[in-house]
């Protein structure tokens, strides 16, 4: 049950604030004063979209809330629209939950139905997940619906199979020629990195060598005498004249010195380094040649290319595989379409038996609405093809308001006032959660005269049962409500507003009146439905 609705900043709303009662509620107004937007209100606190620009201008949000009572307990619902972003949150007894959750909520707490529904009424798809609703045994329905799953899962796998097996098979002669190539030279992961490792430290090496012998050329001449010779000469005059200038003594042993270190520094270059481990380059450039060659014929990197290699390898046993791989998934297929197969034939005779049931129901309901005796409404069963080989029936509803008529589909004879009182007939045979309230938008269109009577005892009967919210522009509907609303637009300087008032006392009368036309003939009407 709805306890109490509150609806801030949204469009033309500042603040509304609604205390409902059991029984039927009802919202009247002229039209375009706003009663269909406050449904509209709460079908955006129970999960519909609404855009930014419904924010009231001036306000960063607007807000709706609603205390529900739901198994004995009280529940408070509120969601916001954000002006900046458009982006909403919503709010379970003040804690943030998603979206989604929404959605157990909602068929839970409302039943709605406008003149949206009357013609969602009129689409063989919607009549046909009607007749889907009143089947006995949802668990078939719903092994029904999982094996078709997998069906399409399997069909999915063996079509995207079977294309890469047909654009592999174009390919093998390149991939194993591709394949023939790589083998023949064989490449490894960082191999030529190594190899370009080998050869840098190998020309270094030759490098330091030329160095070793350079050094030594210097030290000991090779067509003449050397820095070795040459210092040994100095060092011998050098001596000499420290012999009669006492004074240069040091020099001459520094020189004495260099000589040494020189003569030992000559022995040290006689022992050039030598290779960490034996290098044959030609070897390496031969195998660097290779790599090369390689890689300009595949026109790839070596990593590329290796990584091609593991493609190839995957490629070709994928399609020596193949045929088995697509023999399994016939096999599980044709597993599944049979079993598809029984349970429809399960469903069928089920379904075509409650689809009768559910007509003679709303046969009962109709002409308590004022239909003739005679109506009729008829499940009509087409072949649908719901998988090769596994044929089920897709529903539609025929009806025939009328002796005489044969049966035709609602959108071709259906008035606005049959289909009106069809989709009335239709809330009251459905299996909606019992805690759900009532929701009617209109549904009186069309509906005049003393076909409009029983329309009032009809709704007035759902009612008794629950809760209900019913917008209305016939006073003989509004009478009858526990608790009456009256919707109206005001304008207050440059602003419009829509304002809420609950009626009672003369204010009830003169809306009554009113909406019998006003006058005398207005007023009369209104006393006699108050009587």
């Amino acid at each position: 049950m709805l306890e109490y609705l509150r609806i801030r900043n949204l469009a033309l709303i500042e603040d509304m604030e609604l205390d409902f009662s059991p029984g039927m509620n009802v919202l009247t107004g002229e039209t375009g004063a706003g009663k269909s937007f406050v449904l509209k209100a709460l079908g955006f606190l129970l999960g519909d979209k609404l855009s930014a620009e419904m924010v009231r201008p001036g306000a960063e949000r607007a807000q709706v809330e609603a205390l529900f009572t739901l198994d004995g307990q009280d529940m408070v619902l509120r969601r916001e629209l954000l002006a900046e972003s458009g982006r909403s949150r919503f709010y379970v007894n003040d804690a943030l939950r998603s979206q989604e959750s929404l959605r157990e909520l909602r068929a839970r707490l409302v039943t709605h139905t406008s003149q949206h529904d009357q013609q969602m009424l009129l689409q063989p798809a919607f009549q046909a997940r009607l007749m889907e609703g009143v089947f006995p045994r949802p668990e078939l329905l719903a092994e029904r619906d999982a094996l078709l799953a997998q069906l399409q899962q399997v069909s999915a796998q063996r079509k995207a199979l079977s294309e890469k097996q047909a654009s592999l098979a174009d390919r093998r002669d390149l991939l194993e020629m591709q394949q023939q190539e790589i083998d023949k030279v064989s490449p490894e992961e960082g191999e030529e990195e190594h190899l370009e490792e080998l050869r840098a430290r190998a020309r270094s090496l030759a490098h330091q060598r030329k160095n070793y012998e350079d050094a030594l050329l210097l030290l000991h001449g090779e067509d003449g005498p050397g820095l070795l010779d040459m210092l040994g000469q100095f060092e011998r005059l050098i001596h000499s004249m420290s012999r009669e200038d006492d004074t240069l003594t040091p020099e001459a042993d520094a020189v004495a010195a260099l000589r040494q270190q020189l003569a030992h520094l000559g022995n040290r270059l006689r022992r050039p380094p030598l290779p960490d481990e034996e290098m044959d380059m030609d070897d390496v450039e031969e195998r660097l040649f290779a790599l090369a060659q390689l890689k300009r014929r595949l026109r790839r990197t070596l990593p590329e290319i290796l990584a091609l290699r593991g493609e190839i390898e995957e490629n070709l046993s994928f399609l020596d595989a193949c045929s088995l791989d697509m023999s399994r998934l016939a096999k599980e297929e044709t597993a599944l379409a049979e079993r598809l197969s029984a349970v429809v034939g399960r469903i069928r005779p089920m379904r075509r038996a409650a689809a009768t049931d559910f007509a003679h129901a709303l046969e009962s309901q109709l002409r308590d609405l004022g239909f003739s005796e005679q109506v009729r409404v008829i499940p009509d069963f087409m072949p649908h093809e719901l998988w090769p080989g596994v044929t089920d029936d897709r529903a539609r509803i025929l009806w025939a308001p009328n002796p005489g008529q044969p049966p035709q589909p609602l959108d071709r004879i259906a008035s606005g006032g049959e289909l009106s009182r069809f989709l009335l007939a239709l809330t009251s045979v459905r299996q909606d959660a019992e805690s759900a309230i009532y929701i009617f938008d209109e549904v009186d269109a069309g509906v005049g005269g003393l076909t409009l009577n029983k329309l009032a005892e009809k709704l007035n009967a759902l009612a008794e049962q629950r809760q209900m919210l019913l917008i209305t522009h016939w006073p003989q509907l509004a009478a009858r409500a526990r608790k009456h609303f009256h919707i109206r637009k005001v304008v207050h300087g440059d602003a419009t507003f829509t304002l809420c008032a609950p009626l009672d006392g003369p204010a009830r009368h003169a809306e009554l009146a009113r909406m019998a036309g006003g006058g005398p003939q207005g007023e009369a009407v209104a006393r006699s439905l108050e009587s």
